[in-house]
């Protein structure tokens, strides 16, 4: 019998719990830790955030799901992590802090003989003085975020109708944020719902953000093949943006956000302000705090973390510069650097650089987007390492090793633009592979056959079913294996 533990249940370690119960027998245990009770399709968020979906529908309860699947459940954090044991046990082990009413505060030992770290991000709103919720701005990063700020943004429409004008800020938080598709995304369904009520003449919307040219997305942006044409995602977000009289402020590190008023630094070292009403600003990411000790009780942490707080795996984290950089720096089994039964997936791992250039201000302050891996990459590279981990405990030294390199890893996106069953428009985009390879495909790193975007309202029907698709995968109804990652 062996034990597995996963730290995390968003999409990366949800994901390999379901396929790791599936894929071995009753006596060996399969262990979720995880600090939420609910399963969160984030995706939708920002639909919450606009007041069009309700908590309910973007979350499920995780204990029923477990129970019925016969997987352990812990609402807990992890707190350490002992890869060698310690004096007392030759054990490997993670020490929990339980966060459910019945054990809270208990510290609890959890053995295990594989270990998946998919503890994903930290939303780190304190890298921003006054960023986030309990500061001077809103977010979409949580079901409960995005809630609130549905009320206040029902406030700010209110003043408009009332003849007010009001001006929206929305988009990064920080120099070093990713996630720039879910800010774009919660810009064009704020402007479709101005729109819809007759009030988009008196607001002015305004897109902030770490990239260098509209379209970057984190990803140094993206070359579609259309119709035998080569079109950028700088061409394709750029006429949504004119289309729709959004501005954008471009290569900007947001330094502090007062009630009202953002300050901000450009890649040139130029300082400003801008003013708002209402203001959703996305946070950098680092990782879990979770801290490694040896068998001796010292402290290794530096050694399987990186200063990020995400934990290394088998990526080339050599410092080089930028033309330096190559796809086969990225890893692909997800391996632990340090430990042989320890796998990171999804944003739990340590990516090895940015996608886009890194750039600096003359004041040395970084404004370059951190690469994103969520969604579609977490779950597949969540598959992955499950089934690695299920080969090693059916066939020892001579099992297959899956890999999952988003080197050689397609992705497909659809960006919400505003949602209504006539009215509601998504941008429909793939990519391949996710990080740039020019050395296989050129000058424009990826293969434009594969690469394509189009925006319209089939997209937005189209996200609409993958909504309710991937709720039922993750609830494991029956065949939910059969849905792709």
């Amino acid at each position: 019998m062996t034990k597995t533990v996963i730290l995390g249940a968003g999409v990366a370690g949800h994901t390999a719990a379901l396929h790791l119960r599936r894929m071995l027998g009753k006596e060996h245990e399969v262990i979720v830790v995880s600090p939420n009770s609910k399963w969160n399709w984030i995706p939708s968020n920002i639909w919450v955030g606009i007041g069009q979906m309700s908590v309910k529908q973007v979350t499920f309860l995780l204990a029923p799901i477990y129970k019925r699947k016969g997987i352990t459940f812990h609402q807990a954090f992890a707190t350490e992590l002992h890869g060698e044991g310690d004096s007392s046990t030759d054990k490997s082990y993670v020490s929990v802090r339980y966060t459910d009413a019945n054990r809270q505060g208990e510290v609890g030992k959890i053995e295990y003989d594989f270990l998946i770290n998919a503890t994903g991000p930290k939303l780190n709103f304190a890298a921003t003085p006054g960023l986030g919720p309990d500061g001077n701005s809103w977010s979409v990063c949580t079901a409960s975020h995005a809630e609130e700020t549905a009320k206040e943004f029902v406030k700010v429409l209110d003043k408009l109708k009332a003849g007010q004008p009001q001006t929206f800020l929305i988009g990064m938080g920080h120099g070093t944020c990713t996630c720039q598709g879910a800010a774009f995304e919660y810009t064009f369904n704020v402007e479709h719902e101005l729109t819809k009520e007759g009030v988009r003449d008196k607001a002015e919307v305004i897109y902030i953000t770490n990239e260098e040219r509209l379209g970057d997305f984190g990803m140094d942006g993206m070359n579609f093949g259309i119709k035998g044409n080569i079109v950028s995602s700088q061409t394709f977000t750029e006429s949504l943006f004119q289309e729709r009289n959004v501005k954008a402020i471009m290569s900007a590190a947001i330094e502090k956000v007062e009630p009202g008023v953002a300050y901000y630094e450009l890649v040139d070292g130029t300082k400003g302000e801008q003013a708002f009403d209402f203001a959703m600003l996305l946070p950098p990411f680092r990782g879990a705090d979770l801290k490694a000790f040896d068998r001796a009780g010292s402290d290794v942490s530096e050694e399987v973390f990186a200063p990020s707080g995400f934990m290394k795996v088998d990526a080339d984290y050599a410092a080089k510069p930028y033309e330096e950089w190559k796809a086969s720096d990225w890893p692909s089994t997800y391996q632990s650097s340090k430990y042989n039964n320890v796998w990171a997936a999804g944003i739990a791992f340590a990516p090895p650089h940015q996608m886009s250039r890194p750039r600096k201000s003359p004041n040395g302050t970084v404004i370059a987007p951190a690469p994103p891996r969520t969604g579609m990459p977490s779950g597949v590279i969540g598959r992955a390492v499950a089934q690695t981990i299920a080969e090693r405990i059916k066939n020892g030294d001579k099992a297959k090793v899956h890999t999952a390199s988003m080197a050689d890893m397609g992705a497909a996106c659809i960006a919400s633009a505003g949602k209504g069953w006539r009215t509601g428009q998504a941008a429909s985009m793939t990519v391949f592979p996710i990080i740039p390879n020019p050395d296989k495909y050129g000058d424009l790193g990826r293969d434009t056959t594969q690469t394509y975007g189009e925006i319209g309202l089939s997209a937005h029907w189209m996200k609409v079913m993958l909504h309710y698709l991937f709720i039922y995968k993750a609830k494991a109804r029956p065949l939910w294996h059969l849905i792709p990652e």
